[in-house]
């Protein structure tokens, strides 16, 4: 569920009387992560990596309160309840956007990331949740990055998750992360703290 709410009924009053009309109100901190449990997973029950790790990141996200307000349009909006939106490649070569709803059991979160994103291949049709707060992803796999800075625009102030390929090594698999949020909603503490909780929620899959 969406609803709007006044900013002073919100812990984000000041935040967004600083940065709610800021030209460049996004921030995005990188971490590299040990993903080494991950890739285990992946092996041994034949789950794909992208899921598993779209699924630890909205699982930390749904442990920091700051993740369940989000600025639109001028507005402050609270949501009680998650999903993370993943790109998907089409039969006809081209791109859509699959909004995958947070289930606390990972098979369930599976199965939806599998129906929802085999649906949005084969139509050619993007799905939207316009009730949960979303947390953006974006990988591309095709060359190791360091780092990436998303564009900003106002008409998508949600926080996005970003990486490129894994790298292996001898002792484990790593992956530079990108998290970009608008400050209106978190702060950097808050951020740090995501991340950190992501590593945690890798580690303990």
């Amino acid at each position: 569920m969406k609803q709007e709410i006044a900013p002073k009924e919100s812990n984000r009053e000041e935040a967004f009387n600083l940065w709610m009309t800021s030209p460049m109100p996004m921030v995005t901190l990188t971490k590299t992560f040990d993903i080494t449990r991950i890739c285990r997973k992946s092996k041994q029950q034949g789950l794909k990596p992208n899921m598993l790790l779209c699924w630890c990141i909205v699982k930390a996200a749904s442990q920091i309160k700051e993740f369940y307000t989000l600025p639109e349009n001028g507005k402050l909006f609270k949501y009680d309840s998650l999903a993370v939106n993943v790109i998907v490649n089409n039969i006809k070569g081209g791109i859509n956007s699959c909004d995958i709803p947070y289930t606390d059991e990972l098979q369930q979160f599976n199965t939806d990331y599998i129906k929802l994103t085999e649906e949005v291949k084969r139509s050619c049709r993007s799905i939207f949740n316009e009730e949960h707060m979303i947390v953006g992803t974006s990988a591309m796999a095709a060359t190791e990055l360091d780092c990436i800075v998303n564009q900003y625009t106002d008409k998508f102030c949600n926080p996005m998750v970003m990486w490129g390929k894994y790298r292996k090594g001898w002792f484990g698999t790593t992956l530079p992360i990108s998290f970009q949020f608008h400050h209106v909603q978190m702060d950097g503490g808050h951020a740090a703290r995501f991340l950190e909780i992501l590593q945690k929620t890798i580690n303990s899959i």
